[in-house]
């Protein structure tokens, strides 16, 4: 008997790591060279720059999205949904995320198709300034259905110790900005699958949210990365505390950054509705308050800044080509409800 015949293909995995390494290279930033092939990766933090870091770190998966991908067969944006589910973590703490990790898994090695998730992570990798230092391809007969795979990944970051955004400065009157999304991102991809379903039509079919692409294409639009334009931002000065919206939503995020005595008003009408969270709600019957803690309703990315630094942060985020909305203010609270949603 052989490891082959038992269904693991060493020789497969080996070929996939030279393949890969031109990926990594694409991904080298000052502190990190990207190579792989050692057992561990290496970072200086001094030649990156850093005088006295903390380091922050982070780790995610792709959830329930990956079953689009199987049954569309587009496997080329869920690598960037897996590096932009943790670099957009770092970054609420002022980090900048320094080299990223993943970690694939497989019941049968199909090289072709886990180089092109691959180069989705040394995608979003580039797009948040992060080295690909390494990761794991392992490949477990018996694990997964055939044309299955599982997705994890781990990224590190670091800030000056003095420059951590951890939102205790937040005070009534801030400017509550949000960001843009580009769609559902990578949450509440459970109840999405159960929607289309429930409606029967394919992924292959015109999305009837936009015609211009398929549904399956239109609900595999990567997760925004949103390090370089809230660095620019933080740099700009005024930011107290940033949130990502990711499961929870906007109801449920926002309040982690919040410090005691201080609540957040959101306005609904300030920011236009994505078409397919007006589609998901229809066709699936969804509550309001359930679409607000499950999904981003529109908003990836909240920014709580000082009002009279709001104008300016404004300004750099559009120079970075964000959508930015002015979607509530902060206000001093007694009760403990530290977020209030109004039509």
């Amino acid at each position: 008997m052989t490891y082959r015949g038992a269904g693991v293909d060493i020789d497969a995995g080996n070929a996939l790591v030279q393949a890969l390494k031109p990926l990594a290279r694409s991904t080298a930033r000052r502190g990190a060279d990207a190579d792989l092939g050692g057992f561990g990766g290496l970072f200086d933090l001094r030649a990156a720059g850093f005088e006295d870091p903390l380091l922050v770190a982070a780790t995610d998966g792709v959830g329930t999205k990956l079953k689009l991908a199987f049954a569309t067969d587009i496997h080329d944006t869920v690598g960037i949904d897996l590096v932009a589910m943790c670099v957009n973590d770092l970054v609420v703490q002022g980090a900048e995320p320094l080299f990223f990790l993943d970690y694939l898994a497989t019941g049968k090695l199909e090289t072709d198709v886990a180089a092109t998730v691959i180069s989705g992570i040394a995608d979003g990798c580039r797009q948040a300034g992060c080295a690909l230092i390494g990761g794991e391809t392992a490949e477990m007969p018996g694990m997964y259905g055939d044309g299955e795979y599982d997705l994890a990944g781990f990224t590190v970051g670091a800030v000056e110790r003095n420059a951590v955004i951890d939102g205790q400065t937040i005070s009534d009157g801030d400017i509550i900005l949000g960001l843009s999304s580009n769609g559902v991102h990578s949450n509440g991809f459970s109840l999405v699958r159960r929607v289309v379903e429930r409606v029967g039509v394919s992924f292959s079919n015109p999305a009837p949210f936009d015609s211009r692409q398929t549904l399956g294409e239109a609900l595999l639009a990567p997760t925004k990365i949103y390090v370089k334009t809230c660095l620019a931002a933080i740099a700009a000065g005024g930011v107290r505390g940033i949130a990502h919206i990711t499961g929870g939503g906007l109801v449920e995020n926002i309040p982690r950054v919040l410090p005691d005595g201080i609540a957040a008003e959101i306005g609904r009408d300030r920011w236009p509705a994505l078409p397919v969270f007006d589609w998901i709600a229809e066709e699936g019957a969804v509550p309001i308050d359930e679409m607000e803690r499950t999904f981003n309703m529109g908003i990836g990315m909240v920014l709580i800044v000082e009002p009279a630094a709001a104008g300016n942060v404004k300004a750099v985020l559009a120079e970075q080509g964000e959508q930015v909305f002015e979607i509530g203010r902060t206000v001093a609270q007694t009760g403990s409800t530290a977020i209030r949603m109004e039509s």
